[in-house]
């Protein structure tokens, strides 16, 4: 969720461009943001993404299960496109259109990304995610949502 409308309610197109570029890191590196957390690195995946990218190991990134089956000019730049639209401010992130011409263009030069908006995790105990999981069979999942209904 785009920061100025978690933290504010204002709502814009480039809202829509911050959840693109979320999902976009997502799947580079095979995890969820929401659960990103939780992994080794100890970070949210925003954060880890613009770390990796900074000390231009940005392919560390990548999700280890796909070997070097994968194009690393295509994945650099998609990671690149993915911080352009997770930046902090709304202004400095591209249109989604101009987003679709980046990922098809090899040729058009990307400007550097700023710095990603700040988002905060939770980082759950083993406890909290066993019972998290075993809860699940009472969970409604769709290809686009999961519901969990908890008693009170």
């Amino acid at each position: 969720m785009a920061p100025e409308y978690a933290m504010e309610g204002l709502y814009s197109v480039k809202s829509d461009v911050f959840s693109f570029g979320v999902l976009l890191l997502e799947i580079i590196c095979g995890k969820r943001n929401s659960r990103f957390y939780l992994s080794e690195h100890g970070q949210s995946l925003l954060v880890y993404s613009w770390r990796l990218w900074c000390e231009g190991e940005c392919l560390k990134l990548v999700d280890p299960i796909l070997g070097n089956t994968y194009a690393r000019n295509e994945v650099t730049r998609c990671i690149h496109v993915g911080l352009l639209c997770v930046q902090e401010d709304a202004v400095d992130r591209p249109t989604m259109s101009t987003v679709v011409v980046m990922l098809a263009s090899e040729t058009m030069t990307l400007p550097n990304p700023n710095h990603p908006a700040f988002s905060v995790g939770r980082k759950i105990n083993k406890e909290e995610e066993s019972t998290s999981k075993a809860s699940n069979k009472d969970a409604s999942v769709n290809k686009i949502s999961v519901s969990n209904i908890l008693p009170r």
